[in-house]
C-alpha cells in the first residue's frame, strides 16, 4: 500500500510539465481578453449603428478606397525593400568584421528608439524641394516630401530593424561548414546562396517581412509629416480615421478600422501560410 501510494503520489507530483500553469494560463487569458479580445469586440460591434449597409457604404467611399490602397501599398513596397537590404545588412553585421561594426549595428536600431514624429520631421526636411536631398532630386524630376513616395520612404525607415533583428540570429547560428562542403562539391558562392544558405534564412525573413508590413501598416506619426495628406493622393488610412474621429463619426472611423483590420488579418494568414510552406521546403 504504502509502495502504491508514493507511485501515484510521484506520479501526481510530475503530471504537469510547467510548474504553475493554470496560473500562467489564467494570466495569459485575462490579458489578452483585457488588451486584445475587450478592444476589438468594441471595434467590431461599433459600425453596427449604421448597420450592414451603412458600414458598406463608409468603407467603399472612394477617399476611404484610395487611403487603404495607398496605406497597403506603400506598406507592402516598403517591407519588400527592407526585406532585400535589411537581409544585405544583416549579413554584413554577421559574416564581416570592420572598424564601426558596433556604431553600424545600434545605428539600425534607432527607428525603434526614435519618436515617429521627429523621424517624420527630419525626413521631411531632408525631402523636401528645399531640403538637404530634395534640392538635387528636385532639378531630375524626382519628389519624395508630400507624395506617395514620401509615404513608402517613411514606412522603410521605421520597418528595416524588424528585418534586421530577425535574420541576424538565424545567420549567426547557420553552420558553415554547409558552404564549405557546397563550396568542396563544386558549387559557385550563388549557387551556394540559393540552395544552402537561403532556404534556412527564409522564414526568418518572412518573419521580418510580416512584423515590416504590420508595422507599416498602422504607422502615423512619420508618414503625416511627410505624405502632405492631400486627399485621394497622399492620404493613409490611420490619418483619415483620425479625421473621422475630429468630426465625431465615430462609426465611420470604426469601420475604416475594421476594413484595416479585415485586410491586415488576410495579408498575414498569407505569409504564415508562406512561412508553413518555407519551413517544409528548408526540412525545418
Amino acid at each position: 500500500m504504502s509502495g502504491s501510494s508514493g507511485f501515484s503520489l510521484f506520479k501526481r507530483r510530475n503530471r504537469s510539465i510547467i510548474p504553475g500553469f493554470g496560473l500562467t494560463l489564467g494570466i495569459t487569458l485575462t490579458h489578452l481578453t483585457l488588451i486584445v479580445l475587450i478592444p476589438l469586440a468594441a471595434l467590431m460591434i461599433r459600425p453596427w449603428d449604421i448597420g450592414l449597409s451603412g458600414f458598406w457604404h463608409q468603407v467603399t467611399e472612394p477617399r476611404v478606397l484610395a487611403a487603404l490602397r495607398l496605406s497597403f501599398g506603400a506598406a507592402f513596397v516598403a517591407a519588400a525593400i527592407n526585406a532585400v537590404f535589411g537581409l544585405a545588412v544583416a549579413w554584413m553585421l554577421v559574416r564581416y568584421d570592420f572598424w564601426g561594426k558596433r556604431v553600424v549595428d545600434a545605428i539600425v536600431d534607432l527607428p525603434f528608439a526614435l519618436p515617429t514624429a521627429v523621424a517624420g520631421i527630419a525626413l521631411t526636411s531632408l525631402y523636401a524641394p528645399n531640403g538637404w536631398v530634395g534640392q538635387y532630386l528636385d532639378p531630375l524630376g524626382i519628389k519624395v516630401a508630400y507624395t506617395p513616395l514620401g509615404v513608402v520612404v517613411a514606412l522603410t525607415f521605421i520597418g528595416l530593424p524588424f528585418v534586421v533583428r530577425t535574420v541576424q540570429p538565424v545567420l549567426e547560428e547557420l553552420d558553415t561548414e554547409l558552404e564549405e562542403a557546397a563550396a568542396c562539391l563544386g558549387a559557385t558562392r550563388f549557387e551556394t546562396f540559393i540552395r544552402v544558405i537561403f532556404p534556412v534564412i527564409f522564414p526568418a525573413l518572412l518573419t521580418g517581412f510580416a512584423l515590416a508590413l504590420a508595422r507599416a501598416v498602422g504607422e502615423y506619426g512619420s508618414v503625416i509629416f511627410i505624405a502632405g495628406n492631400m486627399p485621394m493622393v497622399s492620404e493613409i488610412a490611420p490619418l483619415l480615421i483620425v479625421i473621422k474621429l475630429e468630426q465625431f463619426n465615430y462609426a465611420g472611423a470604426a469601420s475604416v478600422g475594421i476594413a484595416m483590420l479585415i485586410l491586415s488579418f488576410i495579408m498575414l494568414l498569407v505569409i504564415n501560410l508562406l512561412q508553413r510552406w518555407s519551413r517544409r521546403w528548408a526540412g525545418v
